[in-house]
């Protein structure tokens, strides 16, 4: 297809007239029979890249998606530009259902599916009988960072690609670095992919972080942010049950419009506070990671993290969530000494010692079924033939890994210079000349009312009004 054909396409079927950065390029090497892998930043439209791909190639795109919640959105997303035929697989699904959408995977162009759903042996034999013209990998760096110790059917992705013959293979994510994108082409079994890679960088928000002495004083500054700012906010947390009492103090104190979202949720109560959000019928939402892959809300203004993230790459990607209508938007880090021990505590909960490793080789030979979840994910080891000194190695890297990663976000917490430069460092890239609009300096008060968060906002994509009946086929049909 001639570049006349696809900018054609674009605006006749997406209503746009220009590609956003890297999008034109991964879609015409893609078309020219190339294996990509995409880093382009939060809020660039990568689902579009296979959408559009979709749409000219013959044959299914089976995307792989970490969450249900993002699943539902691009189904939803799809549905509301006129695209019927696609469908996801996910455990909400009646057994019914899940058995005519695998009977009919021919009617249909777009299939979402995690790698636990594709790994089963019926879902895997109904996907290999139908030609794939894009198998795509969405938040692709998950092969690296959940793949060893977390949700390890991610390691399995390249043996499933390779059962599966695509046509093409997309990888998508918003952040990499240059090992995480050696990892994601090494697990995949693609190291000849092409790469398009753009700069982490997001100029229009400004990097803060506000050092407190204690949890009273994170409280008042989280209050005083989101009343002054007044502009959609995103506050992010670890813990699901500081995300609930955090979100009913804020209703309580502001008068603003507040909600928690996180994984304890139903799957309706997810999708409708989500939509209430898109739609401006939320002021806050208080959150855990859960929410935001794939949010395309333009207009939000501020992005707290009242816990620390686990890494500078999970940091960058839920900031990016911030200003995607290019208008001035903030980010704000709380801090209070000793948070980092909480990131400790979560590493630590996907982490295992030799004996432990030991152990559970033990009861795998015993064929004892683990139920926790530590055993489950050793069990995919046993399951694929490594050995109990394989497995200690791989487990003792990640931990390294993590205790790195967490360095490298106490020294973004706690930089004396440019904080900006700190991060795009992580990235193996320059930093950007440092001015009043960059980033708060150490002992600087935050700029809140000099940055003018509520400037006027460029045009953008109206959240979908039909939500609501959305939300009838999505979790109404099983009833």
């Amino acid at each position: 297809m001639q570049r006349e054909q696809i900018y054609q396409l674009l605006k006749q079927k997406y209503g746009f007239d220009e590609f956003r950065p890297g999008q034109y390029e991964v879609i015409s090497q893609l078309l020219a029979g190339q294996d990509v892998l995409a880093v382009l930043p939060t809020g660039t439209g990568k689902s579009l890249i296979y959408q559009l791909v979709g749409t000219i190639m013959p044959g299914l795109v089976v995307v792989v998606s970490p969450l249900i919640s993002l699943m539902q959105d691009q189904v939803a997303r799809l549905n509301y530009q006129g695209e019927k035929q696609v469908a996801a697989l996910t455990s909400q699904l009646s057994f019914g259902t899940r058995q005519q959408v695998l009977r009919h995977l021919n009617a249909y162009k777009f299939l979402f599916v995690s790698p636990e759903m594709l790994k089963q042996p019926e879902v895997l034999a109904a996907v290999q009988a139908t030609p794939i013209a894009l198998f795509v990998v969405d938040e692709a760096h998950c092969i690296s960072t959940w793949g060893p110790d977390f949700r390890p059917d991610y390691l399995a992705l390249g043996q499933l690609r390779e059962q599966l013959q695509p046509q093409r293979t997309l990888m998508l994510t918003a952040t990499a670095t240059t090992q995480v994108r050696q990892d994601i082409l090494a697990q995949l079994r693609l190291p000849a992919a092409q790469q398009v890679v753009y700069s982490a960088n997001r100029p229009n928000i400004y990097l803060g972080v506000a050092a407190v002495a204690n949890e009273d004083e994170k409280r008042q500054m989280l209050q005083q942010l989101v009343v002054t700012v007044k502009g959609p906010t995103i506050v992010y947390f670890s813990s699901k049950r500081q995300t609930d009492l955090i979100a009913e103090w804020l209703q309580s104190t502001t008068g603003l419009r507040v909600a928690g979202y996180h994984a304890g949720l139903s799957g309706e109560d997810r999708f409708k506070i989500q939509q209430q959000f898109m739609a401006g019928q939320l002021d806050v939402i208080c959150a855990t990671s859960a929410f935001g892959m794939g949010i395309d809300k333009a207009d939000i203004r501020l992005v707290i993290h009242y816990h620390l993230p686990t890494s500078l790459a999970d940091y960058v990607q839920e900031i990016g969530r911030a200003g995607r209508d290019g208008g001035q938007s903030l980010a704000v880090l709380l801090y209070a000494p000793g948070d980092e021990q909480l990131v400790r505590n979560l590493n630590d909960l996907t982490s295992a010692s030799a004996n432990e490793i030991t152990q559970a080789f033990q009861l795998y030979q015993q064929n004892i079924t683990p139920h926790d979840d530590l055993g489950q994910v050793l069990q995919f080891y046993w399951e694929h033939d490594y050995t109990v000194e394989q497995v200690t190695k791989i487990f003792e890297k990640r931990q390294r890994g993590k205790n790195d990663e967490l360095r490298q976000l106490l020294a973004y917490v706690q930089a004396e210079g440019c904080r900006r430069a700190v991060l795009l460092a992580h990235f193996d890239e320059p930093a950007p000349t440092h001015t009043n609009e960059c980033c708060q300096l150490k002992g600087d008060s935050l700029p809140v009312a000099a940055l003018n968060l509520q400037a006027p906002l460029r045009a953008q994509t109206p959240p979908n009004p039909a939500w609501e009946s959305i939300l009838d086929q999505l979790f109404l049909q099983n009833s």
